[in-house]
């Protein structure tokens, strides 16, 4: 990770679960961070934790605006950004006859709200001319398989799926276009975070689950692979599988 020391990340979703352990590995490994997020007293109390390497912007990922301004704010600050950390993320059980405001929500957030973060960082990335460049988005295991008897995941999933193809289309174009900018999709099993918290995950088994750590170690895995490497998929399960359990919930 030395080579990231004094670069600026970028993560979204920063104050809570795996933001939050993400935005902390990143700062004890030397490097300036920038959360977006909502939830803004949260991020007071992580920037008052974690001093002067944590920076914030209270954000919305379903406005275009919200988030054109915060980018605007980094370039202003910080001239520009080295790493992007797509990690806000919406879950909402409903599934194909559902709500259609929750499936607005979820690919307004999981999606659109992800792309647009993508397209801004790629373009402070290209104006700089820096070196090298990383982008990793939070994806899931949903978004690379039907899960079998799990209808409320429907939606959920279909937006992970496209996260799944909006990633590997990124990762492509950088590689057409010559641009010194990997992308790296991690895609979790169940994490115990706020999120799956209404799944009672603490009755299942101690392995049953991922913790936020995990997941932000698999970022600096991501992050610290040679040059010459992109770590394109990055996927993790618990050593228990916990589907019978979710099945019964949803």
């Amino acid at each position: 990770m030395d080579k990231w020391i004094g670069k600026v990340a970028v993560v979204t979703g920063a104050s809570f679960g795996i933001g939050e352990a993400i935005c902390r590995q990143l700062v004890q490994n030397g490097m300036i961070v920038v959360g977006f997020a909502r939830k803004e007293y949260r991020l007071q109390e992580l920037r008052e934790e974690l001093k002067g390497n944590f920076h914030y912007v209270k954000v919305d990922l379903c406005s275009e605006k919200n988030i054109l301004d915060a980018f605007g704010w980094v370039k202003n600050t910080f001239k520009t950004i080295d790493v992007l950390i797509n990690n806000a993320g919406v879950l909402k059980l409903t599934d194909v006859l559902g709500d259609t405001n929750d499936w607005k929500l979820m690919f307004d957030t999981n999606v659109l709200g992800l792309h647009i973060c993508c397209r801004e960082a790629v373009k402070m990335i290209k104006e700089k001319k820096t070196k090298e460049g990383h982008i990793i988005n939070v994806n899931s295991i949903t978004g690379h398989y039907v899960m079998s008897g799990m209808k409320d995941f429907s939606v959920y999933g279909s937006t992970k799926f496209s996260v799944t193809a909006l990633t590997e289309y990124l990762r492509e174009y950088m590689s057409m276009e010559k641009l010194p900018i990997r992308v790296t999709s991690i895609s979790p099993g169940f994490v115990d975070t706020n999120m799956t918290a209404k799944f009672n995950l603490d009755k299942v088994e101690d392995n049953a689950t991922l913790q936020t750590i995990d997941i932000a170690d698999a970022v600096l895995y991501a992050l610290s692979a040679p040059k010459r490497v992109n770590v394109a998929e990055i996927i993790l399960r618990p050593s228990i599988d916990t589907m019978a359990h979710i099945v019964n919930c949803s």
